[in-house]
């Protein structure tokens, strides 16, 4: 899975031999290099997650799944439980449908005219 970065120290100490680099200089350069690049990879390698632990994560975010669903459905029937029971002790009132009296149906009588 890991890419390894490849450094040719031969060839980067005679790169810097041929800029005027003196010879133990430059061999001195590209083995402290090299040994950068190592470390730099070796870091990024303990970075990175196996298979093993993607498989494990899985698992452990499942079994945070079921909790959590578990969870949801006992607070709730403790909900309503709780809701039934202030029912029980404070009954609702009970509503009663009254009807409008009925209305009459003659027109009233005229006032008579005075003359």
């Amino acid at each position: 899975m890991g890419v390894s970065i490849t450094f040719d120290t031969l060839a980067f100490a005679k790169e810097l031999e041929s800029a005027g680099i003196p010879v133990e200089h430059a061999e001195a350069q590209a083995k402290a290099l090299a040994a950068v690049i190592q470390k730099v990879e070796e870091s990024r390698m303990q970075e990175l997650a196996t298979k093993g632990d993607i498989l494990r994560l899985e698992k452990e975010i499942e079994k945070a799944k079921v909790e959590t669903i578990k969870w949801v459905v006992a607070t709730g029937i403790v909900i309503l439980g709780g809701l039934a029971t202030v029912n029980r002790i404070f009954p609702p009132m009970p509503v009663y449908i009254q009807t409008p009296p009925a209305q009459e149906m003659r027109l009233p009588t005229p006032v008579p005219a005075v003359p």
